[in-house]
């Protein structure tokens, strides 16, 4: 009778339950591994045999199969190690198999047998709970991870031997605290009082913040567009507990949080020669792209037209879905990308159209094709398109103002708390204004008589697409949320409008 074991394999976001099954029968003593294992899988028949007999234990002297059910799933991961390892010693009798009946395992195991850090702790302890399994027993430095999930018991574990004890109950491991977030958020360097003057994009950018809204940025070099972007991240509101489970979990997917948590929103600013697979996310095992890593967070597109065509058009999907399908060869899974996109660009390639103190040296072939690498589509999903002009001098200089208060972010942040606080009551979810469907406007959005007048005339004399329409509509929502006024006003929309402004420089 075979003995068995259960683990998870993460598949994109989510995961699946396996069960690691072993059997021996005579012959020479080898270990065989089945069920659609990959390579990192298949090599650990030798990791798992010297971990056991360096642990002191008691490999097989027959044959061992071991399954991987259901075998129609690709198992991918180090992971596996400790699974394989437990049902070995449960097949051998060394464990006793209705002790490890309702545990999930997971865990790298070295030639010593000591247990290393792996990707998708927190996903694996998701599944596992999903599937009703009580306990999950990992490497020691997953464990802080894992205890993000509430309602499973995570047992951190230094080595083999530590976990054959454990179940033998001569050294019971205590479970890992369920994790409390008691220290400082991390913020950005960059306060917003550092940006000086630029009233009006500081304005911009205060109701982007507000109400989750992409944003571009269009101006001359130098006119403190990046600066503007960057302050961005102080004056968002902290994540909740449920955001820095998912933002950790992404981040650990992709190899690059292993063993911490992230209690920040996440900032990414991907330099525009990354790839398109870098950007979307994906490979020969899809990991997340930078959009699923900017996920509760901010994605940064510095110089947006230096971009390819092709990365910038497979934005326009994860825009407005606020998740990224990626179908490969071997699968097709999918990750959440629910990003405020923050994006900056020159009017032209020199940089200067449109400039009243420098000339522009680009020709109107060039200025055309520049102009062309953002295609209408993409700039429609923009909320707020914000012209940069250039700084003034007087305001290099660092007199003080009002607006040259240290610690204006915190200020701000405290704003846009109020104004999402707002949000969430009236939609009674965590919803922002940017993320309402056009039902929900209907409903919601209570605009009133002149508003609505200005909004239809504003819509025939520009040929406002429907979907800007709706845009001008939620920008003009998170404008009176600011304004702490449950309706939308006349002026509220006039603003609205202005952001939705594609004009060139020269003419705005």
């Amino acid at each position: 009778m075979s003995a068995h074991a259960y683990t998870v394999a993460p598949i994109g976001f989510e995961g699946n339950l396996v069960r690691v099954e072993c059997d021996t029968a005579a012959g020479l003593p080898t270990l065989q591994l089945v069920g659609l294992a990959a390579k990192s899988v298949d090599e650990a028949r030798e990791r798992v045999r010297s971990a056991i007999r360096n642990s002191h234990l008691n490999f097989t002297n027959n044959k061992a199969t071991v399954n991987l059910s259901p075998a129609n799933i690709t198992k991918d991961g180090s992971h596996y190690d400790l699974p394989i390892a437990i049902s070995i010693l449960a097949e051998t009798k060394q464990i006793r198999s209705e002790k490890i009946n309702d545990i999930c395992f997971a865990g790298e195991v070295g030639l010593n047998g000591d247990l290393r850090p792996i990707r998708g702790a927190i996903a694996i302890a998701e599944t596992a709970k999903a599937a009703g399994l009580k306990t999950i027993i990992l490497p020691f430095k997953n464990a802080k991870q894992a205890s993000l999930t509430p309602g499973i018991d995570v047992l951190g574990a230094t080595n083999l031997i530590d976990v054959y004890l454990h179940l033998c109950g001569e050294k019971i491991i205590k479970p890992t605290p369920p994790f409390t977030c008691n220290i400082d958020v991390k913020k950005s360097s960059t306060d917003i009082s550092s940006v000086k003057g630029q009233t009006h994009a500081k304005r911009a950018l205060l109701i982007a913040a507000a109400g989750h809204h992409n944003i571009l940025f269009d101006g001359p070099p130098g006119a403190g567009k990046t600066m503007l972007a960057r302050a961005l991240a102080g004056i968002l509101p902290s994540p909740t507990h449920q955001e820095m489970i998912e933002i950790t979990k992404l981040h650990n997917l992709a190899g690059e949080a292993e063993d911490s948590i992230l209690t920040s929103r996440p900032f990414r600013s991907p330099h525009h020669t990354c790839s398109f697979v870098s950007l979307i996310g994906g490979g020969a095992r899809p990991i997340p792209g930078e959009i699923s890593l900017a996920h509760h967070g901010v994605l940064f597109l510095d110089e947006l037209p230096e971009y390819p065509r092709a990365s910038l058009e497979s934005l326009r999907q994860p825009l407005e879905d606020r998740i990224i399908h990626v179908s490969r060869a071997n699968g097709k899974v999918s990750y959440p990308a629910n990003f405020m996109l923050v994006a900056t660009k020159n009017p032209c390639p020199c940089g200067f159209y449109g400039d009243p103190t420098r000339e522009c040296s680009c020709t109107s072939p060039q200025l055309l094709a520049y102009q062309k690498k953002i295609s209408g589509p993409l700039l429609d999903r923009i909320d707020l398109i914000v012209h940069v002009a250039r700084a003034n001098e007087k305001d290099f200089l660092f007199h003080a103002t009002e607006e040259d208060t240290s610690g204006q972010s915190q200020e701000w942040q405290q704003k846009v708390e109020a104004a999402r606080d707002k949000q969430y009551k009236r939609h009674q979810s965590d919803i922002s204004n940017a993320q309402l469907t056009s039902a929900q406007l209907r409903n919601l959005s209570l605009l009133s008589s002149e508003a609505e007048e200005l909004l239809q005339a504003a819509a025939q004399t520009f040929s406002i697409s429907a979907r800007s329409y709706f845009k001008i509509i939620r920008v003009a929502r998170t404008i009176a949320d600011l304004d702490d006024s449950d309706a939308i006003t006349k002026k509220h929309i006039a603003e609205a409008l202005h952001y939705r402004s594609e004009q060139a420089p020269s003419s705005v």
